[in-house]
């Protein structure tokens, strides 16, 4: 990717986010609330997918903690929705050693 577009996806990502993080600082719902409560959850999974988006952009190399975190993020909310996916469970793996990606 062109570092131009890289660049335009990355602003975009941060215009993205902001609404996004609003939206979800502004919403009523506490945890128990049911479906408000879940719909809660559905802005702040998308907020971690934006972080994760501006994480994978980033020019050089990937930050490993940035990335773990996000994706434990992502795993722990989505469990709500997919609790047959056991998704919690997989998080204890993301901390475990962070070495060099593999090719």
């Amino acid at each position: 990717m062109d570092d131009v577009t890289r660049a335009g996806l990355i602003e975009t990502g941060w215009e993205v986010h902001g609404v996004v993080e609003d939206a979800l600082l502004r919403h009523p719902a506490v945890k128990g609330s049911g479906a408000d409560w879940l719909d809660k959850q559905r802005l702040l999974l998308a907020d971690m997918a934006v972080h994760l988006l501006q994480t994978a952009l980033k020019p050089g190399q990937i930050e490993l903690d940035k990335l773990s975190n996000s994706l434990h993020a992502i795993l722990t909310i989505s469990d709500q929705f997919l609790p047959h996916a056991e998704l919690k469970e997989a998080t204890r793996k993301i901390y475990r050693e962070v070495g060099e990606p593999r090719l």
